[in-house]
């Protein structure tokens, strides 16, 4: 097995993990009773896309701590995967969203096979939900089952329960303040909780933690991946306005028609005089916005030059990350990854 980082392998690696993984899963469905089989398919799909940046920094996390690669360590990185693939679920449910990479989302293709039934929609959204509860305690289990000692599994268990508890804190924070006043500082708190911390942070205290890495390693960790995470998710921002559809696979207008508590969406307010901002009134948590109004609303926002301040808010946070694992004791092959995912995670098209 190389030592050599190679992203593009990491990722086909964990892809496979995934992919056996949930098969086996879905056959388990299959066993109970075939008519689970549109439940077993979204199972199976769940995590059929993404980056693996949070396999990734779980990975390096364990290697920062100076332990060799691993098959089972790369089990328990891949379950970081399965922790977002529930919290994809849940977001697209609670949101409402029918696309997730260019695909419908589970609630919606769930659809499918209840069609014509009393209350399908309902239905559907039943069943999307127990599919990611169903996700969530999947991450656990291979989590669990990664071949990894006992001893080094007891390590991690704690950080477990609090990436859970952050997680759904986050997704509660932004029902709560969705359809409110524009707030940067409430913003940035959702993005914390709700995508930093469990993108970045908390993969690689995991990695450390099964590794057993010291408290200062451990402090060094969360100096570099808190902000990069917050960085990841004010790209994703800007993206879901500004970005390519086909490359994003998700609508542009998705945030404005919900009305989410964007930092993008809270500097435009910000810094917007009182036309401008009745302007926005006049578009957010409406369903019926066209293209016409995605023009309008991204040249208010560039009028009011909110992608900059955003733009500057990232490269913050991306100098901050850099600063801190430059004050790191890591190995050299290390250093130059978690460096390269530094750039992955925020200078990119989707």
């Amino acid at each position: 097995m190389s030592d050599r980082w190679d992203p593009a392998a990491f990722k086909e690696r964990v892809d496979g993990v995934l992919r056996g993984f949930l098969a086996e899963e879905g056959e388990h469905l299959l066993a109970v009773d075939p008519d689970l089989a549109p439940v077993a398919e979204q199972v199976r799909r769940a995590a059929g896309h993404g980056k693996r940046l949070r396999a990734a920094f779980c990975h390096w996390g364990w290697r920062a701590a100076g332990q060799p690669d691993s098959e089972a360590l790369l089990r328990a990185a891949a379950s970081m995967e399965l922790v977002h693939a529930a919290a994809v679920v849940h977001d697209d449910l609670i949101d409402d969203s029918p696309l997730r990479h260019g695909l419908p989302t589970a609630h919606h293709a769930l659809r499918v096979p209840l069609r014509g039934r009393p209350d399908a929609r309902h239905a559907a959204r039943s069943l999307a939900l127990l599919v990611g509860d169903l996700l969530m305690s999947l991450a656990g289990q291979l989590f669990a089952t990664s071949g990894l000692p006992a001893a080094y599994l007891a390590r991690a268990r704690p950080l477990w329960a609090a990436l859970a508890r952050e997680l759904i804190a986050g997704e509660c924070l932004e029902i709560l303040h969705t359809g409110t006043r524009p707030d940067t500082e409430v913003s940035l708190r959702v993005i914390r909780y709700k995508t930093a911390k469990y993108t970045v942070e908390q993969p690689l205290l995991m990695g450390g933690l099964l590794a057993g890495a010291a408290p200062r390693l451990r402090q060094g960790l969360s100096a570099y991946g808190l902000p990069l995470g917050e960085a990841f998710q004010l790209r994703d921002d800007l993206l879901g306005l500004f970005g390519d559809p086909d490359r994003t696979g998700k609508a542009s207008l998705d945030d404005i028609r919900a009305h989410r508590p964007t930092a993008l969406l809270a500097e435009t307010w910000k810094a917007a005089d009182a036309a401008q901002r009745e302007r926005l009134r006049l578009v957010l948590g409406r369903r019926d916005l066209d293209e016409g109004d995605l023009t309008r609303v991204r040249a208010l926002m560039r009028d009011v030059r909110a992608p900059e301040r955003i733009e500057r808010m990232i490269g913050a946070r991306v100098e901050e990350a850099t600063r801190a694992l430059d004050e790191l004791d890591l190995p050299p092959r290390t250093r130059h990854a978690l460096a390269a995912l530094a750039s992955s995670a925020t200078d990119r098209l989707h």
